[in-house]
């Protein structure tokens, strides 16, 4: 399993420590908010804590396939990232957001019996878990083709922003796949009609045909992507941080309620963030 290596000089720039990443694309130039106070990186993931926002780069170049130890490892710091951040801002390196998932080059053979087989998915179906349980949202940036896992995280991602020229697919059936795993992220976000239609076909979809789906939230002219971001995420932080976080909480649990305990959860959480100390700063 790949693993996090923590190699963070703190007295060096963040351009400079991008610069000796020798597989980062320079495809994406944000602002940056804040003065960035550490770099993680591993071959595969970059982690950047940038104020109060964790920036997280599949740099899995050129195709930014996911493997399953990149899924894990992306899993655990969105789940801690309430510690120190309010949001994950979720993009890529080179052309592609993500082409799907590979195995790992150490993986071995998948086990030939279906349940030994089962848990080796387990760090896919987590990452989907993980997105939805981290406490502070997560918010996806996507460019270039976006397929498979790519399309699931996409959708259930709190927020996400496709550039304009980015294309969307589930292309499992086409292998011979079956296309659960995507399906499990696209069942409550998309109707019934367009996920089987996507999975069927395998056919890629546009960024306006996706936002039609309810697969993303803003479609974005590819030249002014990153500044609508940045726009954006400066915005989100600067909200107090309780409705940060209440805004996430009640969506995540609300849906599973019946209406009773909807209302009622509400009510309840109305009075708790809005008597919040920081809601009247």
């Amino acid at each position: 399993m790949m693993r996090f290596h923590r190699t963070v000089s703190r007295s060096m720039s963040c351009l400079s420590v991008l610069a000796t990443s020798k597989r980062l694309s320079t495809k994406r130039q944000t602002k940056r908010l804040r003065n960035p106070r550490e770099i993680i990186m591993s071959d595969d993931i970059l982690l950047e804590q940038d104020g109060r926002i964790l920036r997280a780069t599949f740099n899995r170049t050129p195709d930014n396939g996911v493997s399953d130890s990149m899924a894990r490892d992306f899993s655990a710091a969105i789940l801690s990232a309430h510690e120190n951040s309010d949001m994950v801002l979720l993009s890529s390196a080179g052309p592609d957001f993500c082409t799907g998932r590979v195995r790992d080059a150490d993986a071995g053979p998948p086990s030939p019996e279906a349940y030994s087989r089962r848990p080796e998915y387990d760090a896919i179906f987590g990452c989907y878990r993980a997105i939805k349980d981290a406490q502070v949202p997560v918010v996806t940036v996507i460019e270039g083709r976006c397929m498979g896992f790519g399309t699931a995280v996409t959708a259930v991602s709190d927020v996400s922003f496709a550039s304009s020229t980015a294309t969307f697919n589930i292309p499992e059936v086409g292998h011979n796949v079956m296309p659960t795993m995507v399906m499990s992220a696209l069942y409550d976000r998309m109707n019934r009609n367009a996920i089987l239609w996507m999975a069927y076909s395998t056919d890629f979809i546009d960024a306006e045909r996706a936002l039609n789906y309810g697969l993303v939230s803003q479609v974005v002219d590819a030249g002014k992507l990153d500044a609508e971001v940045d726009r954006f995420c400066e915005l989100l932080v600067s909200r107090p941080r309780p409705a940060i976080l209440g805004l996430k909480e009640y969506l995540r649990v609300a849906p599973r309620m019946d209406q009773q305990g909807a209302l009622d959860y509400a009510r309840s959480i109305h009075s708790m963030v809005n008597t919040a100390a920081a809601m009247k700063e």
